[in-house]
């Protein structure tokens, strides 16, 4: 479900991510395929300083479909940057391939808090948030990050995943972990 990143993956997810539908939900936006390739590399060198953890989501049949990342890590936190392809929505990729990221982060990386900042007016990422039990309406409850993300205007909803709230959800202990 779910790969650390790699160039020859770039071409297939450069044309899923060019669809008008999906391009301004993108963090890493790219007007070209060389850029995108440029954009890969850095995401792979900043994984390795430990700044970020990027990983390509798979179809079933293991096809590059979207990306899932993990940025702006600082003291055991990060923000989730998730996109997947048009023609693979409402199939179950999203919330299996959140699942798998959190375990890795909550398990391997020793997260302990995930941040998802989702813009209002997307109501199907809010939905596909909400679906997670353990993720929470984060506004009012991480008030300084919330006026952060919305310093200028305010455009986006915070969410927040916990470990230890992803672990009981999953009924994985902490000395699992």
């Amino acid at each position: 479900m779910l790969k650390k990143r790699d160039l020859h993956e770039c071409h297939s997810l450069y044309l899923l991510m060019s669809d008008p539908d999906i391009f301004p939900y993108v963090r890493y936006k790219s007007q070209s395929y060389d850029h995108y390739v440029f954009i890969t590399k850095q995401l792979m060198i900043q994984e390795e300083q430990g700044a970020c953890i990027s990983r390509t989501i798979l179809s079933e049949a293991g096809h590059p479909i979207g990306t899932i990342d993990l940025y702006d890590i600082e003291n055991k936190t990060g923000f989730l940057a998730t996109w997947i392809g048009l023609p693979y929505f409402g199939k179950g990729h999203n919330q299996r391939a959140k699942e798998a990221f959190f375990t890795e982060l909550f398990l391997e990386h020793e997260m302990e808090t995930v941040y998802v900042k989702i813009r209002k007016h997307n109501i199907r990422s809010k939905k596909a948030m909400e679906k997670l039990p353990y993720a929470k309406l984060a506004n009012e409850h991480n008030l300084s990050i919330y006026r952060r993300i919305n310093e200028k205007e305010t455009v986006y909803d915070l969410y927040q995943v916990e470990r230890e709230s992803f672990l009981e959800n999953n009924k994985m202990s902490l000395a699992d972990a």
